[in-house]
């Protein structure tokens, strides 16, 4: 989808105190480090390097957003979160990243939908069932939810639809996705879906047509995504 194509960078910060608000839905990708979100988010925006993996994995915890919009106008934002789960990290540095991730997810106003990116060889983990925990409350009160099974072209197709089988069972109510940046498996569904939660009143109409309004907030020098 064209609309996905006008993503750019926005702004970047630590804590959550230093993120502008935001007036239009905003989306955010977690998973696990190593699980394919930079990959996912390049190649469902077209482009190489929005979303890069920091050269010292697990050691920038930045959340990065994104714009998108047509003609420069924001409609809708994207949250890049970093990656969790490396083993690396002092435990200091997780638990404080950790309970940041845990405020964006559960106190974030315009947070309208959650993606999150899975290796479909390695399942959900402990971790990724926390957080499907965490955002239960939420995804109740209406909060859209995907699991992106990345990396889809190392399966067999018997092998991808029984692990599709098995992590519809684990969504709680999500909806779930096979992914392939390789063989472009997947992008133009997820694509479409993150427009029509962008655009809940818009859906029937094609994205071309869609309306746009804009998100107060400026540029800010960005910051590496964990690895991914």
């Amino acid at each position: 989808m064209g609309w996905m194509h006008t993503a750019r960078f926005l702004t970047t910060a630590a804590q959550l105190h230093h993120l502008p608000p935001i007036d239009v839905p905003e989306i955010a990708f977690v998973g696990r480090s190593n699980a394919g979100k930079s990959t996912c988010i390049n190649t469902l925006t077209q482009q190489k390097q929005l979303a890069f993996a920091s050269k010292r994995p697990g050691r920038t915890q930045h959340i990065n957003l994104f714009a998108l919009g047509k003609q420069g106008v924001t409609d809708a934002v994207l949250a890049d979160l970093p990656g969790y789960g490396y083993a690396k990290v002092s435990r200091s540095d997780k638990l404080r990243w950790q309970q940041v991730m845990v405020n964006y997810l559960v106190s974030r106003p315009g947070l309208t939908g959650i993606v999150l990116l899975c290796d479909p060889r390695l399942g959900l983990t402990e971790l990724d069932e926390a957080l499907l925990e965490i955002l239960r409350p939420r995804v109740e009160e209406g909060l859209k939810f995907l699991i992106v099974l990345t990396k889809a072209d190392k399966l067999t197709r018997s092998e991808q639809a029984k692990i599709l089988s098995i992590t519809r069972l684990q969504a709680g109510g999500g909806e779930v996705k096979m992914f392939s940046a390789l063989k472009k498996q997947g992008v133009d569904e997820v694509a479409q879906l993150l427009w029509q939660w962008s655009h809940p009143a818009q859906a029937a109409v094609p994205a071309e047509d869609s309306g746009t309004q804009a998100a107060p907030a400026e540029a800010a020098p960005r910051q590496d995504s964990e690895t991914n």
